[in-house]
């Protein structure tokens, strides 16, 4: 709990695997499953009678030492979830060597009377670890491993979700712990969170010469870089709806990097406070307007927006 209250993944409930035995809840749906004709004994051992809902093989619930199967917990996880708790979606993140897991588990809901597509499972790739050009070796067998907590002391929270999220969950990821140490523009993290922290920079320098910016006319706004600019910041609504409907969020990661980017080159080719108070004005309407979109970009993805770096 508190890894993942570093890395601000928060649970509203935590859920013991043991509570679905000590309640009754795992005899409860097994025995809905064997009323209903899809619970089997053979060779010692209980099975789900997948093949009667298209498998192609059955699988065991309870194995002939009389200890269940992971997947016997999935079932009375799952029927609590959406038979007691009443959930009207499920979203399951599971690894890339669970994949041949997804069919039997909608079948099982499909037993429990139970619409399999309030069950949408993503199949996530497994993550490499780099040291630069160097490759992380891991090995769970020789007890070889970095922990996430290892991780998040290396390079912080920040960088840590930001390399999760800059992937589509079936791409597979390398994760290069000393990118993400990094200063430098090569840091897609510290690029985006230094945009921010320059924008700040030039509303504290215009505040200080005291410069309002609510008389600002946009219509000033003329150069290609300020309209480039504009333009990125606009697609925030459409870009948050997008990873809404898909359950992408490595369209915003990619969103960020393209913002800091317009930022970057406006602030190379624009000064905003300058001699012209009416343009002055205007750019700075354009900045405040870019410090909240590049914030609530970096909010969504729960990551911190610095107002200096």
């Amino acid at each position: 709990r508190e890894d993942l209250c570093r890395l601000r993944v928060n649970f509203d409930r935590w859920f013991s695997e043991q509570s679905l035995y000590d309640s009754g809840e795992y005899d409860a749906v097994i025995g809905l499953l064997k009323s209903s004709g899809y619970i089997l004994e053979k060779d010692g051992a209980v099975w789900f009678a997948s093949t009667a809902l298209g498998e192609s093989k059955d699988n065991v619930v309870v194995r002939s030492d009389g200890t269940p199967t992971y997947f016997a917990t999935d079932i009375a996880y799952h029927y609590d979830k959406f038979a007691r708790r009443n959930f009207d979606k499920g979203i399951n993140i599971w690894g890339a060597d669970h994949q041949g897991h997804v069919s039997r588990m909608k079948a099982v809901l499909q037993a429990l009377d139970i619409d399999p597509a309030r069950l949408h499972i993503i199949i996530s790739q497994l993550v490499t670890l780099r040291r630069g050009e160097e490759q992380v070796r891991l090995s769970k067998r020789t007890g070889e491993i970095i922990t996430l907590r290892e991780v998040l002391d290396e390079v912080g929270a920040d960088a840590c979700r930001f390399n999760f999220l800059s992937r589509s969950a079936d791409s597979q990821m390398d994760f290069d712990l000393e990118l993400a140490k990094k200063q430098s523009a090569e840091n897609p993290v510290y690029y985006i969170q230094y945009a921010h922290a320059r924008i700040c920079s030039i509303i504290n320098l215009a505040q200080e010469r005291q410069i309002d910016y609510t008389g600002g006319d946009v219509t000033k706004l003329i150069e290609p870089a300020e309209l480039e600019l504009l333009r990125k910041m606009l697609l925030l609504p459409e870009v948050i709806a997008q990873v809404a409907v898909t359950l992408e969020p490595h369209h915003l990661a990619y969103y960020a990097q393209v913002l800091a980017t317009a930022f970057h080159a406006f602030y190379k080719d624009c000064r905003v406070v300058s001699d012209d108070e009416y343009l002055s004005k205007a750019r700075l309407k354009l900045m405040i307007a870019a410090r909240s979109v590049l914030a609530r970009t970096l909010h969504l993805m729960g990551m911190s927006a610095p107002e200096s770096m």
